[in-house]
This record gives structure tokens, sequence and C-alpha cells, in this order.
């Protein structure tokens, strides 16, 4: 599937507000899905910053290991970062709704879909 396809599956997670695939190297959408009042450009480019913060933090303490995925819970939402397996430089970012996510499904289904991913 190609990064739209993949995208609008996404849509499918319950409690889905948006998603976009991001490049970690410049902050710059791939792609985008949903969104509604949240600012798909700006989130992925500010969770750019996440990624290469944590990365560096991983480098620092010297472990041998990459980011499966990274949570972020508030108040009223859930933002889930995943990078790419097959290439790093890229992360999916899914927003969701907290009151209606199952956040373990949402996980899996972000998985399968990025195995289904050919860019």
């Amino acid at each position: 599937m190609d990064v739209k396809q993949c995208l609008s599956r996404l849509n499918s997670i319950d409690g889905f507000i948006g998603a976009a695939l991001v490049d970690s190297e410049s902050g710059m959408l791939l792609g985008q899905e949903g969104g509604g009042s949240l600012n798909l450009e700006i989130a992925g480019a500010s969770n750019t910053e996440v990624v290469r913060a944590k990365r560096k933090a991983i480098r620092n303490l010297n472990l041998k290991e990459e980011i499966e995925d990274i949570l972020i819970s508030l108040s009223k939402q859930y933002h889930l970062i995943r990078p790419l397996r097959s290439k790093q430089s890229l992360f999916f970012y899914v927003a969701l709704d907290r009151n209606r996510a199952n956040l373990a499904m949402a996980r899996i289904t972000l998985a399968e879909i990025e195995k289904d991913l050919t860019l």
C-alpha cells in the first residue's frame, strides 16, 4: 500500500483524530489524514523534536535499542509516534481521542499497517 492508503486505514482506529507520516530529518509531512482542529503539520514538525530527543538519549545512555513507539498521554488525547522499521528516519504520528480509543488495538493496527506500507 502507498502512504495515502495506509493513512486512510488508520482512520478505522477507534477514537481516530488524525495521522501523518513524517520525515524526522526535516519535520515535513509525506502524507496526512484527518486532523480536524489539530494542525498535523505543526504536530508532525513538533514531534520530530520528540523523536530526535529520544534518539539522543538512547545514544547518550549507550543503549543498543531502537524506538518501537512513543506514547504521549494528554488529558483528552493519546499521541502515538512509531518510527518505521524499514526506514527509521520516517515515523507515523497518530492522535486519538482518549475517551474512545483502545490504545492496545491502536498499537497493533499501526504495526500491521506499517508492514503493508511501500515507499
